[in-house]
């Protein structure tokens, strides 16, 4: 008879396991309902173990915040092929997957959990924030922003940041309204600077000269028409 032999995992595999342990009671609980004794027995570990690795729970959050924060930053990658609408909304199914899957773990890379103004949790947040802003301007194909489309994307990207944390207070409307709602925001905001800036309004023209009879910016056009009719 041969019984199992536990293989001694190295000291970054070990970090690595603790981070993913924690990120997932991080997505099920407020990271500051969860103990290192839990962290320890999920891993199955002592406890004494866990603070081996990390000097204590702060520094273990952060580091399970970094990997959430990278995640959560991969989903607005999106290839540069299609209309924009198309592309906005598939970039806003992604981010609510990861809302959908880490609540809690999302409010607190958010608002910053137990770690708020901290210079390491406020540095992952921006971090994601200019992921995102990159990403709608490489889509864009602008490199030097003007400051009114400037202000269009962060405005864009804190609406989407506010809505979600908002969202997952009750779950109160239907996720894909929401993703759909979002996208049509964007082009909203784009339409009220266009008003005011010729330069906004040649990138709003171009924006939507692709977009097809069924895509989210020529939905929201439909609607805006009804309404005013």
């Amino acid at each position: 008879m041969t019984t199992g032999v536990r293989r001694r995992m190295g000291v970054e595999e070990r970090r690595q396991q603790l981070i993913g342990v924690a990120l997932d009671l991080f997505s099920r609980r407020s990271p500051n309902e969860v103990s290192i004794d839990e962290i320890a027995a999920a891993a199955g570990i002592s406890r004494p173990l866990v603070y081996h690795y990390f000097p204590g729970k702060l520094s273990l959050y952060e580091a399970a915040l970094k990997r959430a924060a990278e995640d959560l930053a991969s989903r607005f990658v999106e290839p540069h092929e299609g209309p924009l609408g198309g592309r906005l909304l598939r970039v806003m199914r992604r981010f609510f997957d990861f809302v959908d899957e880490h609540g809690p773990g999302f409010s607190a890379l958010m608002r910053g959990g137990p770690a708020v103004g901290s210079s390491a949790t406020n540095a992952l947040i921006d971090s994601v924030r200019q992921i995102a802003y990159d990403q709608i301007l490489s889509h864009l194909l602008v490199e030097d922003p003007p400051a009114r489309l400037d202000m269009v994307i962060r405005s864009w990207i804190s609406l989407v940041e506010s809505t979600a944390l908002i969202w997952l207070d009750g779950r109160r409307i239907p996720r894909a309204e929401l993703e759909l709602k979002l996208v049509h925001d964007f082009a909203a905001l784009a339409a009220v600077s266009a008003a005011f800036d010729e330069e906004m309004t040649e990138l709003l023209r171009h924006i939507l000269k692709d977009e097809p009879q069924d895509g989210p910016f020529t939905d929201l056009a439909a609607k805006l028409i009804v309404l005013a009719s």
